[in-house]
């Protein structure tokens, strides 16, 4: 009926108006789902901002949240600040120019590094779902998301062995005396050297250089008490595992599980230690290595800027793979994260924000590190190039030495070995809850929930663990000759194989999926498109990126496979004449001679 056309009636039938009220109200909606041909109903509640809401248990349509935002981001900036943040970021910046390796590296990490940090923030938040089964907006690509399962699987497998090693440092500290002080223990050699007694004159003429000298207290507590690799003759020979290892990873796995067994609701707590630890530590070794003498020669070596090193391709690489390693996409671990987000969650912000504080970490720890170089070159009377090193020879070897000299050495080690401690744990839990939220999103009879957590729940975690242990302990890593299974790992987990299933997730999200589609789901959860800048790089410039780093990566690894092959060809014949029936441990026990010289330090 037509009131301006029988204005008779106008009062008698039409009800008078209420006033309007703005306040926002929830709706119901029944989302009608498919699965096998069947069909079923769901309904959700949802707020004005459409299906972000959240209950009040803080669950989101049956999945559970982080207790609050800071939960998450120091879960992602533990996961992200590693302990390649300490031992490699400052010494790769040190060799390539010191402050010019910062060009390439910023670089990078604006046109590859923070949209792809932004790209899986946004697809696990939206999608809410772990690294495989986000890939339901696309299910030819979910072999991917499993693919980046097992790497974070088979990384975590001998990562944990890392933090073995820094929890034994740390057990050896808690005595007045480090054992690395002095050549009187039953493990070193008749050819151990007092560090007070080798100056520079020591390598002059033999061209060798303090880095490599393996005959200091420290390199031999690391090499022949830790690793005991001297008892054995190579990687055919991997002899007993170490029961003192064992019980240190134990330990660790111990930690993991209980960090764990509550999914983000009991890890979010345990960041509140292990992502901040590491800067209180660096902050108090950074304040006690500028008061020693030759710290400010350390520094200014780091900071060298040497722009001539930026014609060298091989800096420009080395930029490109640490700004991708560094940042950690491609494990399923920021996928993983973002998935227990609020819908409505600023993952573009948490995306910035994270990856800026890791990059600023690297090099805030690369004052830290050098300053004590400074020292060691300092009273050793040799150059900085002869005790600058990276990877487990500066961690284990070069600093502790360092710290056995100052006043209050107990104090430094435990300090410093519960920062590699922490930056290894939250790492590791990382990691693991990839693996967890893999797993339990694409079999939903392992879910997880916050109300209830069933005993067979607590099971699924506990094996997880246990395999953990077990494969890291069945590899025989923590044997006399582990680290060269150790190595082979270190160099084929999570090389090539990472790089060539990012690129082929970047492929999968902008052009299979579309980028303008993704664009609209950002748009659902945060009311604002990604600017074309982030359109652009997802298309085109991370994909690029990726393809260039991954060939790049490939054909150095390649050429430097073939140049040992070459250089060892010898060694090959002889070595058949004596294993005329195992092959494979022939090759391997080559190239375990040369990894007995690459940990020799």
């Amino acid at each position: 009926m037509n009131v301006h056309v029988m204005p008779e009636y106008k009062l008698s039938s039409v009800a008078p108006l209420k006033p309007y009220s703005s306040e926002k109200k929830d709706v119901e909606l029944i989302l009608v789902k498919e699965h096998n041909g069947v069909q079923y109903t769901n309904s959700t509640v949802a707020g004005a901002r459409g299906l972000g809401h959240t209950s009040p248990n803080g669950e989101l349509d049956g999945r559970e949240t982080w207790g609050k935002k800071l939960d998450f981001l120091l879960s992602v900036v533990g996961f992200a600040v590693d302990l390649a943040n300490v031992w490699r970021f400052p010494y790769l910046c040190y060799k390539n120019g010191g402050g010019a390796f910062l060009i390439p590296y910023t670089m990078f990490l604006f046109i590859a590094g923070m949209p792809l940090f932004y790209m899986e923030l946004a697809l696990g938040q939206y999608n809410r779902e772990g690294a495989a089964t986000v890939w339901k907006i696309c299910p030819i690509f979910k072999g991917v998301g499993y693919t980046v399962i097992i790497i974070a699987l088979y990384v975590g497998f001998y990562y944990n062995v890392i933090i073995a090693w820094s929890l034994y440092y740390l057990f050896s500290s808690f005595t007045s005396d480090l054992p690395w002080q002095h050549c009187n223990n039953t493990w070193n050699s008749d050819g151990c050297t007092d560090p007070k007694l080798i100056n520079g004159s020591s390598f002059r003429d033999s061209g060798s250089s303090y880095a490599k000298y393996n005959r200091t207290p420290a390199a031999e507590f690391y090499a022949r008490e830790v690793l005991r690799f001297h008892e054995s003759q190579g990687i055919h020979d991997l002899g007993e595992p170490r029961w003192q290892l064992v019980i240190c990873l134990v330990v660790v796995v111990i930690i993991l599980y209980f960090s764990l067994w509550k999914g983000v609701k009991s890890s979010g707590k345990v960041v509140y230690i292990t992502a901040t630890m590491p800067y209180i530590v660096l902050f108090v070794l950074l304040i006690r290595g500028i008061t020693l003498p030759g710290a400010m020669t350390g520094i200014r070596e780091y900071l060298n800027f040497d722009l001539n090193k930026l014609r060298n391709p091989q800096v420009w690489i080395e930029a490109a793979t640490q700004i991708f390693y560094s940042l950690g996409a491609g494990f399923g671990v920021l996928i993983a994260f973002a998935s227990y987000n609020k819908f409505e969650n600023n993952c573009y912000r948490d995306a910035i924000l994270t990856s800026t504080i890791n990059c600023v970490t690297s090099f805030f720890s690369g004052f830290a590190i050098f300053s004590v170089l400074g020292y060691m070159a300092h009273e050793h009377g040799v150059n900085i190039t002869d005790v600058a090193t990276e990877g487990p020879g500066l961690v284990f070897i070069i600093y502790p030495e360092a710290i056995s000299t100052l006043p209050g050495s107990t104090f430094f080690a435990i300090f410093f070995f519960i920062m590699l401690l922490t930056l290894g744990i939250d790492s590791s839990m990382g990691g693991m809850e990839a693996v967890i939220t893999g797993l339990t999103d694409d079999f939903k009879i392992l879910k997880r929930t916050c109300s209830c957590f069933p005993i067979w729940q607590l099971s699924y975690l506990a094996g997880h663990c246990i395999s953990f242990f077990l494969c890291s302990h069945s590899d025989l890593s923590l044997s006399q000759g582990g680290i060269y299974v150790f190595t082979l790992l270190d160099t084929y987990a999570a090389g090539t194989s990472i790089l060539f299933g990012v690129l082929v997730e970047a492929v999968g999200v902008s052009w299979f999926y579309g980028v303008d589609r993704f664009s609209e789901d950002i748009e659902r959860m945060m009311g604002f498109k990604p600017g074309l800048y982030w359109r652009l790089c997802w298309k085109f410039v991370s994909p690029v990126f990726l393809l260039v780093t991954t060939i790049t990566q490939r054909a150095l690894f390649t050429h430097a496979f073939l140049d040992k092959l070459k250089n060892t060809k010898p060694s090959l014949k002889s070595a058949r004449i004596k294993s005329f029936n195992s092959r494979k441990i022939t090759n391997l026990n080559c190239s375990g001679d040369s990894l007995r010289v690459n940990y020799s330090m």
